[in-house]
């Protein structure tokens, strides 16, 4: 009669059966052995995963280097340009090698404004105040064509210049006091005009006397270093009488962005706001009232009779 397994002491062949089942149990859930060290093969699996994010990153790179490329050529062709100042002809508001940020939208919201800064295209009509070799490598034409737009490299056909008449507007130089005149009412430019950092003379607002009306559709433009700038004075030979043609405004030069020691904005010299500013809006409002009056006038006396 074998003995009851309560209280009975196990046999040996029954130790060496429940052998496998004890390790089995003291084993990781995944089955597999710890290591020397006390860590199971499973702690060490994020350095594969780093490895793998390493290398996935280097691949998207050139990815997101091409869509920050292509949103750039998206602002600069629709919004905002930066662009080079190759020579001095708006000294001292903006200096050789000076950047400009420019607006290409805002004259879809409003018109171009007397005292404006504009950058404009003078293709087929002005000649380029500092003419540049183009590259024969193609590669170096296109790293000339990418700097160009991103504003690191001159344009050679682009302009900056100082709105000093809009279309209608009768600009004449000079009147006794030699000062520029638009629509009888003499600017102020003191604030604006190149001052010789040496002899502290200031340009004069033009050695060459003129008098003309800008045509509809065209812009008179100066450049702030009279003394060295080919501007509409130097074109009036030309079909639009020295003119620019609006059509050809790339957009409103607003802020200088480099170097860092020279960055400013660039609003419109307070005498266009006080000297003509004042004084155009006002005429569209009398002549309509003038205009209105006897309409006025005729209706109550046939009311009356």
């Amino acid at each position: 009669m074998h003995p009851s397994s309560d209280g009975a002491a196990p046999r040996e062949e029954d130790l060496d059966r429940s052998a496998p089942a004890d390790e089995a149990s003291e084993r990781p859930s995944g089955g597999a052995d710890t290591g020397t060290d006390g860590e199971r093969p499973g702690d060490g699996a994020a350095e594969p995963a780093k490895g793998k994010k390493k290398g996935s990153f280097w691949k998207e790179l050139p990815v997101l280097i091409v869509v920050a490329v292509v949103l750039a050529l998206v602002v600069k062709t629709f919004l905002v340009q930066a662009f080079y100042i190759p020579s001095g002809s708006m000294q001292n508001t903006l200096e050789i090698g000076d950047r400009v940020l420019v607006n290409k939208i805002v004259y879809h919201t409003r018109d171009v404004k007397r005292g404006d800064i504009v950058v404009f295209n003078g293709m087929d009509s002005w000649d380029p105040e500092v003419t540049y070799t183009t590259p024969r490598n193609p590669v170096a034409r296109f790293f000339r064509w990418v700097g160009g737009a991103f504003g690191v490299a001159p344009g050679e056909k682009d302009y900056i210049k100082r709105v000093i008449g809009v279309p209608g507007d009768h600009v004449k130089c000079c009147d006794a006091q030699g000062r520029v005149s638009v629509n009888g009412v003499a600017l102020d430019e003191r604030s604006y005009l190149y001052t010789d950092p040496v002899t502290h003379e200031q340009n004069k607002p033009s050695e060459q006397p003129f008098d003309v009306t800008v045509k509809p559709g065209t812009l008179w433009v100066m450049g702030d270093h009279r003394e060295l700038s080919a501007d509409s004075r130097a074109h009036r030979s030309d079909p639009g009488g020295g003119a620019i043609p609006r059509g050809r405004v790339i957009g409103r030069a607003f802020v200088v962005v480099w170097p860092v020691n020279r960055m400013k904005m660039l609003p419109i010299p307070g005498t266009f706001d006080r000297a003509i500013g004042a004084l155009a809006p006002a005429t569209p409002v009398a002549l309509g009232l003038a205009a209105a009056t006897p309409v006025v006038l005729l209706r109550r006396r046939s009311r009356k009779g």
